[in-house]
Order: structure tokens, then C-alpha cells, then sequence
């Protein structure tokens, strides 16, 4: 299968980020209690709703919003399924397509089903005390999106993708 890696990948991060969610949130009952310190200040568990996007830009409570961020994500993962397959098949290109595409289709269920992305994930660090929430998703589309840019960058300035 020429893609197969791109939807292994998708995949797994999508299976990922669901469980994440439903283990932090739902079975340690994050939504109850509101946060969990891990090894604090690094990694703490805190939960969140966010209704817009990256760092609850947008932020609201408005039905409109929710589903103009699901149809520009869904066809943010076309484009990106298209864009790999038709031009860049290598396998690192194919692996962070899936990536992307599977944190994304994370996010996107959880617009659907609870109307709201579920964050959990909060860093801080030296002195710092970060205010944001993330979640697995928000990860593997990072670090699609730049896996993308990186491989593809490398294809063409000539040398061999893998």
C-alpha cells in the first residue's frame, strides 16, 4: 500500500490522543478534580476546555465557531493527505502527514462529542508558570507540522528522502 505508513501513523496518534483523554480526564477524574500535580513544576495534569484555538484564541461558547474549526480541520487533513500522497511519498514525509492527520481527527472528535477540545497537559519550568493546557493531539501535530517542513525542506535541496 503506497500510504500505508501516513495511515498507521494517523492511526496510532489518533488512538493515543483518545485513550490520553479518556484515562487523564475520565479514569484519574481529572473533570472532578481539576488538577493533578505529576512532577511538579514540570508536568502537571490540569483540565481544560478549549472552544477556540491554539491558546484558546478565539475562546467562546458559540455553536458557529465549533463548526467552522471542525470543517477547516477536516480540510486541513485533506489537503495535507493530498499534498503527501501526490507529491511527497517518502516515508518520513508519509509518517509526519500521520501524525498531523491523527492529532488532528483527536481534536476534531472532541468538538463532536463534547463540543470542545479536552486539554490536560500544563508545563512550567524555571520560574515560569505557565497558563496553558494542551493535549496528546496538540503534540503529534506539532510535531507533524514540523516533520513536514524538515522532510520536505530535505527532498529538495537534493538529498535522497528515506
Amino acid at each position: 500500500m503506497r500510504m500505508g505508513l501516513l495511515i498507521w501513523a494517523g492511526f496510532w496518534a489518533f488512538l493515543i490522543d483518545q485513550v490520553s483523554k479518556y484515562v487523564v480526564v475520565h479514569w484519574m477524574d481529572l473533570v472532578r478534580l481539576r488538577a493533578i500535580d505529576v512532577l511538579p513544576p514540570f508536568l502537571n495534569l490540569r483540565y481544560g476546555e478549549n472552544r477556540g484555538i491554539n491558546f484558546g484564541l478565539f475562546n467562546g461558547d458559540t455553536d458557529w465557531l465549533r463548526w467552522i474549526l471542525i470543517g477547516f480541520s477536516l480540510l486541513v487533513v485533506a489537503a495535507v493527505y493530498y499534498w503527501v500522497h501526490r507529491w511527497h511519498p517518502s516515508r518520513r514525509m508519509q509518517l509526519a502527514a500521520g501524525l498531523l492527520i491523527g492529532g488532528a481527527l483527536g481534536n476534531v472528535v472532541d468538538r463532536l462529542v463534547y463540543g470542545y477540545v479536552l486539554d490536560f497537559l500544563n508545563m512550567s519550568c524555571c520560574g515560569f508558570d505557565n497558563p496553558f493546557v494542551f493535549n496528546i493531539a496538540d503534540v503529534f501535530i506539532f510535531v507533524g507540522a514540523v516533520g513536514l517542513i524538515v522532510f520536505d525542506s530535505s527532498s529538495k535541496s537534493g538529498k535522497k528522502a528515506a
